[in-house]
């Protein structure tokens, strides 16, 4: 047996080890799922935003495009500026539509505001009140049962 066909057995033999049963290597895991930090964004709200990037990289590059036609004096550079500025008005347009979109999101799907949640208080005690009241008549009128009960047995 070869010296080089030796050390290739021992280092197969090693890194089996250190792999184990487990599936880690040196006893770490290969993959950890680590919790999420924020909430994954509604669909309409990612859709948007991914249209607002696309148009704003297009509006950068086309403005670099003109600054350069423009320092190669390049006829081109008067047509690729015109369109840049109408690119840029485009680009606020889609930023903005990111922003209206999250807000509608929030309010047509249950995002809770203070007022909503002072109402819900409000209402909270309001069902504890009729709650008492109800227990406080189906107290009496039980009093009253008895005490008829009582007189009609006398």
């Amino acid at each position: 047996m070869d010296t080089d066909e030796r050390r290739g057995e021992a280092t197969a033999s090693r890194a089996a080890d250190a792999i184990g049963a487990t599936g880690a290597v040196g006893g770490r895991q290969l993959w950890v799922e680590e919790p999420v930090g924020r909430r994954r964004m509604a669909d309409p709200v990612r859709t948007a935003a991914v249209r607002a990037v696309i148009i704003a990289s297009v509006t950068l590059v086309q403005a670099m495009a003109a600054v350069l036609f423009t320092l190669t004096a390049s006829w081109l550079a008067f047509p690729l500026v015109l369109s840049s500025v109408a690119s840029t008005v485009v680009a606020t347009w889609a930023v903005l539509d990111v922003w209206v979109t999250r807000q509608v999101w929030n309010q047509r799907h249950g995002v809770v505001s203070e007022p909503s949640s002072t109402a819900r208080g409000l209402r909270r005690e309001r069902r504890r009140a009729r709650r008492t009241a109800r227990a406080a008549g189906r107290a009496a009128a039980r009093i009253r049962r008895r005490s008829a009960n009582r007189l009609s047995e006398a």
